[in-house]
């Protein structure tokens, strides 16, 4: 092959790639989202061990951390430090729970200059049965997005854990994330 033919073969290729190169650039990047530390509903939480309790109050922490790594490291969401609406956020749990405060999420989501904000909480119906719900808002306009709700059988790491990511992978095998 010549020098030439070689030019014109780059020539081409270059040509065909450039707009599949283009298109990949000028996608939007992803929403900005504020995730909240999930809730617990635990009905009989005040009959509860202190090691169960303990137990509960890390799996909180741990699904809430690991639901914001998913959605990150999956690109479907870049995230909202929390920290800089912490004090809004402490003083509106201390009222009531995010999920039932009647758009006061929707304060929160624009102090942290998210697109979306999305709240979390876990209900336990006994130590097999539990489910792991989100609820999905838009900022400007406080509209509900979409909810998920996984049922979890064991309460345990494993099985938080494992709801968490079935949820997540339902989000982005239904592009829920670009509603």
């Amino acid at each position: 092959m010549s020098a030439i033919d070689r030019y014109v073969a780059f020539s081409v290729l270059f040509c065909l790639a450039t707009p599949l190169a283009a298109s990949e650039t000028d996608a939007p990047a992803p929403r900005i989202a504020a995730v909240m530390e999930f809730e617990l509903i635990d009905d009989m939480r005040d009959f509860e061990r202190p090691e169960v309790k303990d137990a509960q109050d890390r799996r909180i922490g741990l699904i809430s951390d690991t639901l914001r790594q998913e959605l990150l490291q999956r690109g479907m969401y870049r995230l909202a430090d929390n920290s800089a609406a912490a004090r809004l956020i402490i003083g509106l749990k201390a009222q009531q729970e995010l999920r039932g405060c009647n758009g006061c999420e929707i304060d929160i989501g624009k102090a942290l200059g998210a697109d979306v904000i999305i709240i979390g909480w876990v209900q336990k119906v006994s130590n097999l049965i539990l489910n792991i719900n989100i609820e999905v808002k838009e900022i400007g306009s406080g509209r509900i997005l979409y909810v998920k709700s996984v049922d979890l059988r064991g309460n345990t790491d494993n099985s938080w854990l494992r709801g968490i990511r079935y949820m997540v992978d339902s989000i982005e095998e239904k592009k829920q994330h670009l509603r």
